[in-house]
């Protein structure tokens, strides 16, 4: 987790008041599964989430990685973002994280159920 935390306070989201971040999901939390396609992989299960909280459900619930294969357990709810890389020379031209604000506020005031999305065309 201590990847993940430093790499958020250097983009300014655990430090700012407007992210409103619900979870974060690490190796950890992982579990191992064996697919035809990958093999064997580790993969993020949102059911763990989901039972912990009853709040949460796939429902409202979007699971935003780099790696596509971490949502073979929920596809549905799978956003799949580029990885942030070499911040030194990017972070005044990246602006994934502003184009997935936008995406997540537009759903969020017109959809009711985040399951009947396809998330792979977020961008456009």
């Amino acid at each position: 987790m201590k990847w993940i935390d430093a790499k958020l306070w250097e983009l300014g989201v655990t430090r700012h008041e407007q992210y409103k971040i619900a979870f974060l999901v690490d190796s950890a939390a992982m579990i191992t599964l064996h697919t035809s396609k990958y093999g064997v992989v580790d993969i993020k299960p949102l059911a763990l989430i989901w039972g912990l909280v009853p709040a949460y459900r796939p429902e409202n619930t979007i699971m935003i990685d780099d790696i596509r294969r971490n949502f073979l357990m929920n596809p549905q709810s799978g956003l799949r973002v580029k990885p942030f890389r070499n911040a030194h020379r990017h972070r005044s031209t990246d602006r994934e994280l502003l184009r997935l604000g936008r995406y997540l506020k537009d759903i969020a005031c017109s959809v009711d159920d985040f399951t009947e999305l396809n998330h792979r065309n977020w961008e456009t």
